[in-house]
C-alpha cells in the first residue's frame, strides 16, 4: 500500500489529478492505478492525471495520462492546469517552458489563474462536405452543427470516435456551433469515452476552422460546458496556422493524500 500526495486542478471543468514527480518518486505508477485515481466513484475522479516532472533544458516536464490510465496524447487544458502547479510549486518566471509529449511549449500566467498556452503549429488538415479533421496535439474531428445543446455528445460521439477508420487509435470528436461572437465547443474524448466539460486541444482545434480566407491574427472566444475559453492565432496559408494561444483559467480544487490499492 502506498500513500501519494495528490493536488486537483481544473480548467473550465476539465479536471486532473496532478503530483509533483519532479525527484521521480512516482515513477512506479501503474495503468491500473491511474486509472483507479481518476475514478470517479472509488478514486479522487478526473479526466487525466499528470506528473510535473524534471526536463534537462526546460523549467519542467509534462507526462499525461487519459482517465484510461494509459499515457495518451497532448492535453491543452492539462497543460495549462500543469502551468499553474509548477507555479505553486516555486516556478515562478514570468514565462515557462516545457516538454509535452508532442515537443516543447511555452506559457505566461496573469493573476491568480489565467494561463495563456502556446499550442504547436498546425498544418495538414483534411476539410470534408460535413467534417474536418486535423491534429492540434491530439487528433480531432470537427463538425459543425445548428443546435449543438441538442446533439447526443455520447452517442454521436463515440459512433464517429468508434467507426472503421477511427477505431483503432480514436480520435476525439467535436461538435460546433458558431454563435454571435465566437464559438460553442462540446467535446467527446477518447481514453475517458465520454463527453468532457471542456477538451483545450478540441477547443483550440474547432477554431481553427473558423477562420476566413485572410492571412491574419484571429481571436476566436469559445464557450464550453465549464466556462469560457480563447483561442488566438495566426492563419499564414491555406490550411496552416502558427502561433497558436489557449488560453483561459486554470485552478486549483483540493490536495491531499490517498493510499493506492
Amino acid at each position: 500500500m502506498s500513500a501519494i500526495h495528490f493536488y486537483k486542478y481544473q480548467g473550465t471543468g476539465n479536471d486532473f489529478v496532478i503530483m509533483d514527480n519532479r525527484n521521480g518518486e512516482y515513477n512506479f505508477l501503474t495503468e491500473k492505478q491511474v486509472h483507479f485515481l481518476c475514478d470517479r466513484r472509488f478514486g479522487i475522479g478526473a479526466d487525466g492525471l499528470m506528473l510535473l516532472n524534471k526536463e534537462e533544458g526546460y523549467d519542467f516536464g509534462m507526462k499525461y495520462y487519459n482517465a484510461d490510465g494509459r499515457e495518451s496524447s497532448m492535453c491543452g487544458n492539462g497543460g495549462r492546469c500543469l502551468v499553474a502547479f509548477a507555479r505553486k510549486m516555486g516556478l515562478t518566471g514570468e514565462k515557462l517552458s516545457f516538454l509535452a509529449v508532442d515537443g516543447p511549449h511555452e506559457a505566461t500566467l496573469h493573476g491568480d489563474d489565467w494561463v495563456n498556452l502556446k499550442m504547436q503549429d498546425v498544418s495538414g488538415i483534411e476539410i470534408n462536405a460535413l467534417h474536418s479533421y486535423l491534429n492540434t496535439g491530439s487528433p480531432h474531428y470537427v463538425m459543425f452543427v445548428e443546435d449543438v445543446k441538442a446533439v447526443d455528445v455520447h452517442s454521436e460521439g463515440k459512433r464517429i470516435r468508434y467507426n472503421d477508420r477511427f477505431a483503432k487509435e480514436g480520435t476525439n470528436v467535436n461538435f460546433v456551433q458558431s454563435l454571435d461572437k465566437g464559438i460553442f465547443v462540446r467535446t467527446y474524448e477518447r481514453g475517458v469515452e465520454d463527453e468532457t466539460y471542456s477538451c483545450g486541444t478540441g477547443v483550440t482545434a474547432a477554431a481553427l476552422m473558423t477562420a476566413g480566407p485572410a492571412t491574419k491574427e484571429y481571436v476566436v472566444p469559445v464557450q464550453t460546458l465549464g466556462g469560457k475559453l480563447e483561442v488566438r492565432f495566426n492563419r499564414i496559408g491555406e490550411k496552416a496556422y502558427d502561433n497558436i494561444w489557449l488560453c483561459g483559467p486554470a485552478t486549483l480544487v483540493f490536495e491531499g493524500n490517498i493510499t493506492l490499492p
